[in-house]
């Protein structure tokens, strides 16, 4: 009787390393499941906050078109800060006809703005001075000047001052401050142009 016990007990072995093996599996599978599980959680949490900072406070926009060159050109890759508060000389970014547009700030609400014919720009009786502006012109102006900035909006003008249509034309007119995104904080693509602009 002894004997067939310890006989069924060295046969039982293989059986319980076999059962051993096969929990120490299971358990392998269950630890990486939730680590998995954890991560992909994680993952999820940190895309939306992503999501939620590039949208509510640092959007980022690709530059389309020319009207900014040579300061910003086509296809650049620009972050935004977001905000209402813009000076002269700034780059801010609008809402006109379901687009985003890109321009520079010229003058603030209340200010006086004159364009002479050459394209030169006087900003409350003085010359602007405008080392990003590669050549004058008038461009497609229907404004009669002098010209006050009305209260809670912005003249803006792009760079390319021959083609491009900003607050000189009455199709876009001066820019209500409920319409803009905010203020060109850097140009980050293509890496090699990488700067801080404002």
């Amino acid at each position: 009787m002894g004997k067939l016990a310890a006989k069924h007990s060295q046969q039982d072995l293989p059986q319980l390393d076999a059962l051993q093996r096969e929990l120490k599996r299971e358990r392998y599978k269950r630890r990486f499941r939730r680590l998995l599980r954890s991560t992909i959680n994680a993952l999820i949490v940190v895309a939306a906050v992503a999501a939620l900072v590039a949208t509510l406070v640092l959007p980022v926009l690709q530059i389309a078109g020319t009207s900014m060159s040579p300061t910003l050109n086509d296809g650049d890759i620009v972050l935004l800060v977001k905000t209402s508060k813009l000076e002269t000389g700034d780059l801010c970014a609008f809402y006109y006809s379901n687009k985003i547009l890109i321009k520079r700030v010229i003058a603030t609400p209340g200010d006086y703005i004159w364009i002479e014919p050459d394209g030169t720009v006087f900003l409350n009786g003085d010359p602007l001075d405008e080392p990003y502006v590669s050549e004058k012109a008038l461009g497609e102006c229907d404004v009669e000047f002098p010209y006050q900035v009305p209260e809670n909006n912005f003249f803006v003008m792009g760079d390319q001052r021959e083609t491009s249509i900003d607050s000189r034309s009455s199709v876009i007119g001066c820019i209500p401050k409920d319409q803009l995104v905010g203020k060109i904080f850097c140009k980050f693509w293509p890496l090699g142009e990488f700067d801080f602009i404002g």
